[in-house]
């Protein structure tokens, strides 16, 4: 979707605005998402305008050296985080055997 959005400009609302700050992060882990930007022309031009941006470069300089311990570090934390299903949520006494 987005690769065709950018196909006619430059930016995703037009000229750069929150909207490429909101959906930048979303595109960093291409990688590990198994995406190949490549495939997308119009989208890796984006992205890497975004990435290039000195307050982009700043604000993931930061965050690498804030972030240095993994956010879910074990097995309680994830079950905590992503244990949920919406049959828990409707019935919170479920939410006990987990």
């Amino acid at each position: 979707m987005l690769n065709k959005r950018l196909a006619d400009r430059e930016f995703v609302a037009g000229e750069y605005s929150i909207a490429d700050m909101a959906a930048y992060p979303w595109i960093v882990p291409h990688e590990r998402q198994g995406q190949n930007l490549g495939d997308f022309p119009h989208l890796k031009r984006w992205f890497e305008t975004i990435k290039a941006r000195p307050a982009t470069v700043r604000a993931y300089d930061m965050a690498n050296a804030i972030n240095t311990q993994p956010t879910v570090s074990d097995e309680e934390s994830r079950r905590l985080l992503f244990g949920q299903t919406a049959a828990i949520v409707a019935e919170p006494e479920m939410a006990t055997r987990y």
